[in-house]
């Protein structure tokens, strides 16, 4: 994040050597570069290759001023970029290449949007809210049954809005939308409004008050935890676990939850099959169907599957 220039801070430029840096940083000195922008992201680069430790690839810093202008040789401009993710300018700040470009990707994506052909319409995610890059979870939101004809729905952790969006495309009525992210909020609202779906976006921590026939909710597939804003929407703490427990209590009788996630958690041997099936029987829900699909983005494990579970009210809850 933005920060005061550190007075600790290594002055350097293009003669520096990534072994150099590298040993700086693991001696807990970070560097400010004074050099040519281009020349930072070599650096960055090479320094990507010795190591892939990120706190020591944040250590990297780059100048911005009191306007977010950025005082190196060939450097973009970035103050549109910056305002958007920090806000306002107040007073000369430093900032981990690392994470400028970041702010410079989704400043693009907002700008230009992701198209989603499920939609048939783009979607423009704001910065450190997650972006619908792979989009296989939206194709069986897409073709998943409905419980009823036009559900009233929630959708949990709404992100940029994409799923409320695609609930509301497929008919969908009365739809509330929740993240407990503002700027998840302040995107989903944008999005909605621009696609012209009359969906009730909240600020709040799961579900909003009442029951709805469908419940929708796509959580982080990673168990973990969130070290920052921006890690809440890939680190799951106990979000599904919370979603599960809560479910029964915001159904109508004969609503359904779908509970949409990935197996790459079970690959990397932080969760069972088993424990996710525990998770849901526990919590006195069944699994009517499961809509499974292979992801085929670069980023995805080639083992990989994603599935969207259907889920309803057991006949009688478990003993708590």
């Amino acid at each position: 994040m933005l920060s005061e220039p550190p007075a600790s801070a290594l002055l350097a430029d293009d003669t520096l050597r990534a072994d150099t840096a590298l040993r700086h940083f693991r001696r807990g000195r970070p560097v400010l570069w004074q050099g040519d922008f281009h020349g930072a992201r070599q650096l960055l680069t090479a320094l990507g290759r010795r190591t892939n430790s990120v706190p020591l690839l944040k250590m990297l810093l780059i100048p911005l001023d009191a306007d977010y202008t950025v005082p190196l040789r060939r450097a973009p401009d970035v103050r549109a970029a910056c305002t958007e993710a920090f806000g306002p300018p107040t007073s000369p700040k430093a900032l981990p290449l690392r994470e400028l470009l970041g702010v410079i990707g989704a400043h693009e994506w907002r700008v230009k949007g992701i198209e989603v052909p499920v939609l048939g319409a783009k979607i423009h995610p704001h910065y450190g809210v997650f972006a619908p890059i792979r989009q296989e979870y939206l194709e069986l939101a897409g073709r998943a049954p409905f419980p009823t004809t036009n559900p009233t729905a929630f959708d949990i952790g709404t992100g940029t809005g994409v799923l409320a969006a695609l609930l509301a495309r497929r008919g969908a009525t009365k739809i509330v939308a929740t993240d407990v992210n503002p700027r998840a909020c302040a995107c989903a609202r944008e999005n909605l409004a621009r696609l012209g779906h009359d969906v009730e976006v909240q600020q709040r921590d799961l579900f909003p008050p009442g029951r709805a026939d469908l419940v929708v909710c796509n959580p982080p597939w990673v168990p973990g935890r969130a070290r920052s804003d921006l890690e809440l929407a890939i680190f799951d703490t106990d979000m599904l676990d919370r979603f599960l427990a809560d479910l029964g209590d915001h159904l109508t009788p004969a609503g359904e939850g779908w509970l949409i996630l990935s197996d790459l958690a079970e690959h990397l041997g932080l969760r069972t099959r088993e424990d996710l099936e525990r998770t849901i029987a526990r919590a006195g829900l069944r699994v009517t169907q499961r809509l499974d699909t292979r992801p085929r983005h670069k980023r995805a494990r080639a083992d990989e599957t994603t599935s969207l579970w259907r889920l309803q009210m057991a006949r009688s809850r478990p003993a708590q």
